[in-house]
């Protein structure tokens, strides 16, 4: 091979994510919509492409159809590559049987040939639904600097949300010495990211040691990374400090959502520094018509307001009626609010019509029980759904 890659990318974006419920019917997590304009796979593509880092295999199982459309070529990302690029990889039939992923190390082990055509010095493991901005580069620096073998990327929790996590303990000089998978009693609040840089050559070998186990769960966390510090591989953690958000349930994809609004938002989308890339239809303006209120939203393409919208964000081509309110919520593509309508503290995803009078999230005054509504549904006239409820069907008056 004439050329090759210092470093590639390995997205692991396969995951059902069944605690988004009805959000995930028909998509994979990292194909859930985000940020009025987003999937959540946007942000590990974008760091990528920002990190310099243009060779990513996205690994794909769970409902792929609509996440491997979404990726396509990788244009909007700018990895569209002759050499390189991004790689849709789903489980696939060998010559002697076919296999499902079975876990994170499975998943990796199954494409370590794809991994060997481009012959890296490191490889860099992703999840694909996580919501932040992070440069790579800086991680794969500071791996070299430390002579490491295996580096982690951690973020400082609150020491009483520790045990929810991995969590990694560390001597001063940030080398990794044992590894708690959510522990009870947590010796320290570095919490394990989900991000790894491997030196190739290493990886590969315990990843064929993994899968002659038949007694492993061929999983990142529960296998390699143990058998690693079991072994003395020199391994250590990164430390992270900016905004992340694990969006694997409903009301951490609401907060994550709600953090982008505000003049001071949690979470800065704005960032010329750091562009997050999408790929987005080509839909007209929004309209936001006389008498219409707007208040601390996100609005995107297409849309047309003309009732009432406040601290919510609002996805490609949604439509407000007169006389309806939209609060504290999502509103995914191609949702319609019709006249007199009311929509609190709630999920609403792509192409559903709420009819006339209708109200979701009916007495909700906060979010503590947010009300989801799946795609493609008709909420009937005069219908009251209360907070907290999870409509997959439709709903008759």
């Amino acid at each position: 091979m004439l050329n090759k890659k210092e470093c590639i990318a390995m997205l692991l974006a396969g995951g059902q994510g069944s605690r988004l419920y009805a959000l995930t019917n028909n998509v994979a997590k990292p194909a859930v919509s985000y940020g009025a304009k987003y999937k959540i796979i946007d942000f590990p593509l974008s760091n990528c492409v920002n990190s310099n880092i243009d060779t990513v295999g996205v690994l794909t199982q769970y409902q792929p159809l609509e996440l491997n459309e979404y990726i396509g070529n990788g244009q909007p990302w700018d990895l569209d590559r002759t050499f390189g690029g991004v790689h849709i990889l789903p489980p696939y039939q060998g010559k002697k049987k076919t296999t499902w992923y079975r876990g994170t190390a499975n998943a990796i082990y199954q494409n370590i040939n794809f991994i060997k055509r481009y012959n890296p010095e490191y490889v860099l493991i992703l999840s694909g639904d996580h919501i932040y901005k992070m440069d790579y580069n800086k991680m794969l620096e500071f791996h070299k600097a430390k002579g490491s073998e295996a580096t982690i990327a951690v973020i400082d929790v609150d020491i009483k949300e520790a045990s929810r996590f991995g969590i990694m303990n560390t001597l001063e000089d940030g080398r990794i010495y044992e590894f708690e998978e959510k522990p009870a009693n947590p010796k320290s609040t570095n919490a394990s990211m989900g991000i790894y840089i491997f030196n190739a050559k290493m990886l590969y070998k315990y990843l064929e040691a993994d899968e002659a186990d038949e007694n492993s769960k061929n999983d990142f966390g529960k296998n390699i990374i143990p058998k690693m510090l079991e072994d003395g591989i020199k391994m250590y953690a990164y430390q992270f400090s900016g905004y992340w958000k694990d969006v694997g349930t409903i009301s951490s994809l609401w907060e994550a959502n709600m953090d982008l609004l505000g003049e001071k938002p949690n979470f800065d989308i704005f960032d010329k520094s750091w562009k997050i890339y999408s790929r987005n239809d080509p839909y007209p303006p929004q309209i936001i018509t006389e008498g219409a209120t707007v208040n601390n939203s996100l609005i995107t393409v297409g849309s047309l307001i003309e009732g009432t919208v406040i601290n919510s964000l609002l996805g490609a081509n949604v439509k407000v009626r007169k006389g309806a309110v939209v609060r504290n919520s999502l509103l995914y593509d191609g949702v319609e609010i019709r006249e007199g309508a009311t929509v609190d503290y709630s999920i609403i995803a792509e192409n559903t019509i709420v009819k006339k009078n209708a109200h979701v999230g009916y007495g909700a005054i906060d979010s503590k029980k947010i009300t989801v509504v799946a795609s493609d549904l008709k909420i009937e006239h005069n219908v009251k759904i209360l907070p907290g409820e999870m409509v997959e069907k439709d709903i008759k008056e």
